[in-house]
């Protein structure tokens, strides 16, 4: 631009402002620090003028905020609206940003790390740049590959021989002495090479657990993040561990499931997979898994469940053994423990398991369709063999501990079976042996399954004794011999236990009460009348069933129930303690229509018998012993009668050890089940089974005790359980070959040479002998004495008019008992007539008639209440009747 052309510079503060701005003097400036502008010295508009000194660019680094609202907001924002001095330029001297960063002086501050974010706003300012991201995923995984490296050169590998060493397990009977040895070292572990495994074995395996096991590290992440995923989504639990892990967790490891652990199985298994060849990893793998019934490795599982060597294994067995080590438990065909693993559901489950290993294989490559189709039949493997160990009564006991054990403590089957445990034990040695002596010394005077075949042969007992309050398992009797029988006859077989399940209905009926006639089926307690013993019923031969409103009982095919009384006896009328000392089912069978079947079971219930062994309560026979019960919990529930109602669970293991020290300590369940005045006159009334009944033969105990014998239908069981304050003990007897296809009951008839078996007669002959022994160095105990109980009730069929008594004909009407009037009143009188007169539950009762059935003109009635004792109490019923009567009767 030509000289002459340029403007030429104005003086200070020029302008029609001049005056004004030069009557303001300038204060001196601070070194470092923009002016301020002073307080009221603003024109109009709150803006400044230039500077009286200095060229224009100073001028402009002078300027002041447009007014004080700006100037604080600006200090506010720490500074970031700086001047054009300060930015570098602009007309104006304005910056040439818009917040002053279109020069040097106007950059943001440098941070090591920006954040939060410079320059952004709202959700920007704290979202990490792209940039921030990389690097912290670098980082993160950076520190975790230097901890792995850390880990993996800290972590050694342990000696295996050590690791996988096994031990056995020691039992001990109740007094602290050692009854056996047993479990861990008896597993018959035999190492064979990878060259006597059979190929289809080897096949299997690999194709079911670990398909790129001849690939894979040692470890397989895709496998572990899949199981991962599968669970998270809420699908079965998957362990994701390669062929190598689980070596490594077999042969070096313990068993629990804790973090650390984990993370050494891998830092373990890695380096195991680059040291050891994968064919020792094979080997060592199947040589320490657990394949169930006691067998560690593949030799010791082809010999238990197939009788022959690895090498000799066939495809379809091979499949079955790699099948299995997903849980021997729940698929070994002969069953396992707990109520999901019975041979049913296990031998399903192998079957569909079984499949899928031949399937997998073909996806695998290591077996062609046309080979496949080849194995169609599932190769059931034969049954267990026994240790030789465990014979006669001896395996019953461990493996009645080994039970308790699995269902109450945390350790598991598989620990178990590997060792190194001291198990101590309910069970009294003496009491052991003299159970046992007690069934042999029966069996081999009676028993003669070489003379009597078609009798003798499949005969079997079973026993247990429970001690009262406390609930520990003494002693059992599971079979002849634990080697030879499969079953523990102690434990549940599906034996109904007849009349014996009488005395859980008289409890009911004393506890809850029968019902008012007129009332509805589910009446609560207000309408009730709880009875007494001496209450009076119907003992009539094939009575026609009734429900408690008076009405036919019909099931739903409209069919009556006509029920029958053992060898025909018949009572126009008996009290209920009469009653159960004949074992008269007509009369318990009525009562516990009245009382209601729903109030029988649960007092079986709460006496301490299992739901799983109560039969339907649909039919009237239920309270006469269509269940079947065990022997252990039928000592048991008569133990609470013996204890005055408490009830305590039974137990066979007291403490369970190891090298850690004290793993499980039992800790005593009771409770109260019924009232003692409940619990006490069931005791009365069973008292009077041995000293008047059917159960005379245990008088020979010589000592006060109580009991109850029980026969069923068909004579398919008999059984006698009975108690003494200090001892309760449950014996039955039946019949059935346990070893065939089907096993099924079978009828007693014949069997010692008797006619007939009944309660009272082998099963109350062993119980005796066997108490007198194992209470020999015990005082006498009495009973606690009975307090009055309930209201003497007139029940069904218990008129005194002579024409109560049927002919064995039934007849086709209903009971004598009046449906048109029901009785005026159920609430229980203040206190019973001692002469039991009519009460206000004496249905068919006539007022001024005799308690022994006299009628309105005072007439003596019928046959007397009680007809005494038969002869060595074998003659009086015990069967839980049937079903006669079709329609119309």
């Amino acid at each position: 631009m030509s000289e002459h052309r340029r403007k030429p510079p104005q003086p200070n503060g020029g302008g029609r402002a001049a005056p004004r701005r030069g009557a303001q003097p300038s204060p001196p400036p601070s070194p470092g620090r923009r002016d301020t502008p002073p307080r009221g010295g603003s024109d109009a508009y709150g803006t400044r003028g230039p500077s009286a000194a200095g060229p224009r660019g100073e001028d402009a680094a002078e300027q002041s905020y447009g007014s004080r609202a700006e100037a604080r907001r600006a200090a506010q924002s720490g500074g970031r609206r700086r001047t054009a001095a300060a930015g570098g330029g602009g007309a104006g001297g304005r910056g040439g940003g818009r917040r002053g960063t279109g020069g040097p002086g106007g950059e943001r501050p440098k941070r090591f790390i920006d954040y939060p974010r410079w320059g952004k706003s709202g959700w920007r300012r704290w979202m990490p740049s792209f940039k921030q991201i990389s690097a912290i995923c670098v980082v993160f995984l950076g520190t975790l590959v230097g901890l792995v490296a850390v880990a993996y050169a800290m972590v050694s590998v342990p000696s295996a021989s050590l690791a996988s060493k096994t031990q056995k397990n020691v039992y001990y009977w109740a007094d602290g002495s050692r009854m056996v040895v047993s479990g861990g070292g008896d597993l018959n572990r035999q190492i064979v090479p990878l060259d006597q495994i059979s190929k289809s074995m080897q096949n299997a395996v690999i194709s079911m657990e670990n398909a790129s096991f001849y690939t894979d590290h040692g470890v397989d992440p895709q496998g572990i993040l899949r199981a991962v995923v599968n669970m998270a989504r809420g699908g079965e639990t998957q362990s994701g561990s390669t062929i190598t892990q689980q070596y490594v967790k077999n042969t070096y490891l313990d068993q629990s499931q804790t973090v650390t652990r984990k993370l050494k199985e891998l830092m373990i298994s890695i380096k195991v997979g680059v040291k050891v060849s994968k064919p020792d990893i094979l080997a060592g793998y199947l040589n320490t898994a657990y394949y169930g019934r006691g067998a560690y490795g593949i030799q010791a599982a082809s010999q238990a469940y197939y009788g022959v060597n690895a090498n000799a294994l066939k495809p379809e067995q091979a499949a079955f053994l790699a099948a299995v080590l997903n849980g021997p438990n729940l698929y070994d065909p002969a069953g396992g423990v707990g109520d999901n693993a019975t041979p049913e559901l296990n031998t399903q489950r192998a079957k569909a398991r079984w499949g899928e290993v031949l399937d997998r294989e073909v996806k695998t490559g290591d077996m062609n369709q046309q080979q496949r189709q080849q194995y169609q039949d599932f190769p059931t493997p034969q049954k267990p063999k026994r240790s030789t160990d465990k014979a006669g009564q001896i395996g019953y006991l461990t493996d009645l501990a080994d039970k308790y054990i699995f269902n109450n403590t945390s350790i598991t089957q598989q620990k178990l079976a590997q060792g190194g445990y001291q198990i101590y034990t309910t069970f009294n040695k003496k009491d052991m042996t003299a159970l046992q002596n007690a069934v042999d010394d029966v069996r081999k005077k009676n028993i003669r399954p070489d003379l009597r075949p078609d009798t003798d042969k499949y005969v079997q007992f079973g026993g247990a004794s429970v001690v009262p309050g406390d609930g520990a398992i003494a002693a059992i009797y599971g079979g002849e011999d634990y080697l030879k029988h499969f079953t523990d006859n102690a434990d549940y077989t599906g034996a109904q236990v007849g009349s014996t399940f009488k005395p859980f209905v008289l409890a009911a009926a004393m506890r809850d009460g029968v019902r008012k006639p007129s009332g509805p089926a589910d009446q609560p307690a207000s309408m009730r009348t709880p009875v007494s013993p001496k209450s009076k019923y119907t003992g009539v031969n094939k009575w026609k069933v009734l429900n408690y409103d008076g009405s036919v009982w019909q099931d739903k095919d409209g069919n009556e129930w006509l029920q029958q009384n053992d060898d025909n006896e018949s009572f126009k009328s008996i009290d209920l303690k009469s009653a159960m000392e004949q074992s008269v089912n007509s009369t318990y069978v009525q009562l516990g229509m009245d009382v209601g079947l729903d109030k029988v079971k649960q007092s079986a219930l709460d006496a301490g018998v299992t739901s799983d062994s109560l039969a339907s309560t649909n039919g009237p026979s239920f309270s006469i012993g269509t269940s079947s019960p065990s022997a252990i919990r039928m000592a048991d529930a008569y133990a609470t009668f013996a204890k005055s109602g408490l009830q305590a669970e039974p137990y066979s293991v007291t403490k369970v050890m190891d090298s850690k020290g004290v793993q499980f300590q039992h800790e005593a369940k009771t409770k109260k089940a019924f009232d003692p005045a409940v619990a006490d006159n069931v005791t009365d009334v069973l008292q009077g089974v041995i000293q008047d009944g059917t159960g005379t033969a245990a008088k020979a105990l010589g000592r006060p005790a109580a009991g109850k014998t029980g026969t069923t239908d068909d004579n398919k069981s008999a059984w006698f359980t009975g108690y003494t304050p200090q001892l309760s003990t449950s014996i039955g007897m039946y019949r059935m070959d346990d070893q065939s296809k089907n096993p099924t009951f079978l009828k007693m008839y014949g069997v010692g040479g008797l006619q007939k078996i009944y309660g009272a007669s082998f099963p109350t002959e062993i119980w005796t002998e066997y108490m007198k022994t194992a209470l020999a160095d015990q005082p006498a105990q009495t009973f606690e004495h009975p307090q009055d109980i309930g209201t003497v009730v007139y029940g069904d069929g218990a008129s005194p008019s002579p024409s109560a008594v049927p002919s064995t004909t039934p007849s086709n009407t209903p009971s004598t008992k009046p449906s048109t009037s029901p009785s005026p009143s159920h609430a229980p009188s203040v206190s019973p007539s001692p002469s039991d007169s009519c009460g206000p539950l004496a249905w068919g009762c006539q007022p001024g008639g005799t308690t022994s059935g006299g009628g309105p003109g005072g007439g003596t009635g019928g046959p007397s209440s009680s007809t005494g004792p038969g002869t060595g109490g074998t003659s009086r019923g015990n069967g839980n009747g049937g079903l006669f009567g079709g329609p119309g009767g």
